[in-house]
């Protein structure tokens, strides 16, 4: 059953499994993907005694803006704003955040800037905070082929493209980044509908064009984006989580970042498993949190 909870700008809406009085765990679905990414994580985790919060992300699914004049932003430090909001409005005083892609990007701006709330950290392909004062700096061919969206959503061309296909260029991304994942239409359907939010174009435009400099980004998150301009170190117990078959963020791609992470860190390579690595392969992602849970408790 479905949750709502208010914070300054949102009513966000998640889903709550396992003892209330459980060990806090908040998982983060990634762009373009849903809460359905955790449906075969959260009961592994709940049976260990977790208390297991998924919140759809802002511009996805139920979760809505209060104000029709908040700026519909995808920047960085708004996901780790919400997150660290959703922690306040739940009184959960410390957690594990665990998630990928946008998810995993709000769990490591929370765990770098305010470790005092994270117990530790899961995050699938690494330090996930976006260096934008580098952002046009050429990459690789290889790596710059992989990113034809992200330039795609830069024009107006792209926003109308999404506006008119969400479903269908969703899941083309689905499909390249989980090459070895064979998705039937029903469970891809079931995720969709997220996509169908009345903010999702404008939150994922704004997102694909503030991390390249080509707009600008929520005032109030100004201070918080000059902290992440510094790229912060993760001093908290971090797994990080990699597939093997990864079509956006290939295994290795973001090693030069592993140095981000300073305290008891673990690198793990998950086979065949693509970019929605917690759907692909829960187990993986679940032994990741408990082994965090389990270090937490033994510190």
């Amino acid at each position: 059953m479905l949750k709502h909870i208010a914070t300054e700008l949102l009513d966000i809406v998640y889903a709550e499994q396992g003892d209330p009085n459980g060990w806090p765990v908040v998982l983060h679905h990634g762009f373009p993907y849903d809460i359905h990414a955790y449906d075969e994580v959260a009961p592994r985790l709940t049976s260990e005694g977790a208390r297991v919060i998924t919140p759809y992300l802002r511009g996805y699914g139920p979760t809505r803006f209060l104000s029709p004049t908040t700026l519909r932003s995808g920047q960085q430090a708004a996901l780790g704003a919400d997150l660290l909001a959703l922690l306040d409005a739940l009184q959960i005083g410390q957690a594990i955040p665990g998630g990928y892609d946008w998810g995993g990007r709000a769990a490591c701006i929370v765990s770098a800037l305010y470790p005092s709330r994270v117990r530790g950290l899961v995050s699938v392909n690494g330090y996930n905070i976006q260096n934008i004062a580098n952002a046009l700096l050429p990459a690789d061919p290889e790596k710059e082929y992989r990113m034809w969206y992200q330039y795609y959503l830069h024009g107006e061309r792209g926003r109308a493209g999404v506006i008119q296909n969400r479903r269908a260029f969703c899941r083309l991304l689905w499909s390249l980044w989980s090459p070895k994942w064979h998705v039937d239409d029903d469970v891809y359907a079931r995720s969709a509908v997220a996509f169908d939010n009345p903010d999702f174009v404008d939150v994922v435009v704004h997102s694909y064009r503030h991390r390249f400099g080509l707009v600008d980004g929520d005032p109030r998150f100004e201070n918080v984006e000059l902290k992440l301009s510094a790229m912060p170190s993760i001093t908290v117990p971090t797994i990080t989580l990699e597939g093997d078959a990864d079509g956006v963020s290939p295994r290795g791609g973001r090693e030069a970042n592993s140095k981000r992470f300073t305290g008891r860190h673990e690198n793990r390579v998950v086979a065949n498993a693509g970019h929605n690595l917690p759907q692909e392969a829960p187990e993986a992602f679940a032994d990741a949190v408990l082994d965090i849970n389990a270090w937490a408790v033994r510190a």
